[in-house]
């Protein structure tokens, strides 16, 4: 198999629920601490990473609610499902983003898992929580563009 360039990008999922919910203020990129047959198992794509988001403790960033089920050939050296990782970041992104996690209403979550080159890479953003109102303009907004790409598309043909 041919090697992948080292700026190649590769989408394994991504969090389609986070920009429902969130306003997505500030994006990073943060390597992820991995067994082997997790790498294995995101190949596949079969992780879920909708309830996922990221918390900082004693310096270090780790990611809690992400599930890569198990790979099926890997017996007995399987992982566990929903274990929790560690990020790999810089010091000063992680002080960085520590100080704005702990002011009011905001989160970090992730958004995408892709593979950069030969490496996993995940996709951080620093969000605040939708209200109701802001849900339902958003839908809004999503129902106006698609009729007008309707009507475009109609009158092309």
């Amino acid at each position: 198999m041919a090697k992948q360039p080292a700026d190649h990008v590769q989408v394994i999922a991504t969090n389609r629920k986070a920009s429902h919910d969130f306003h997505i203020h500030e994006r990073m990129e943060a390597g992820i601490v991995l067994v082997g047959s997790e790498v294995k198992s995101l190949r596949e794509a079969k992780v879920t990473m909708a309830d996922g988001w990221v918390e900082i403790r004693k310096g270090q960033a780790y990611l809690y609610g992400i599930q890569i089920n198990e790979y099926a050939q890997a017996n007995r050296w399987q992982h566990e499902v929903a274990r929790v990782r560690k990020l790999l970041m810089h010091r000063h992104e992680i002080d960085k983003l520590g100080t704005k996690t702990t002011q009011k209403g905001f989160t970090l979550i992730p958004l995408q898992l892709y593979f950069k080159g030969a490496r996993v890479k995940v996709e951080l953003g620093l969000a605040t929580n939708k209200k109701h109102h802001d849900k339902r303009e958003a839908k809004r907004l999503a129902d106006d563009k698609r009729e007008i790409d309707r009507a475009i598309k109609q009158r092309r043909q």
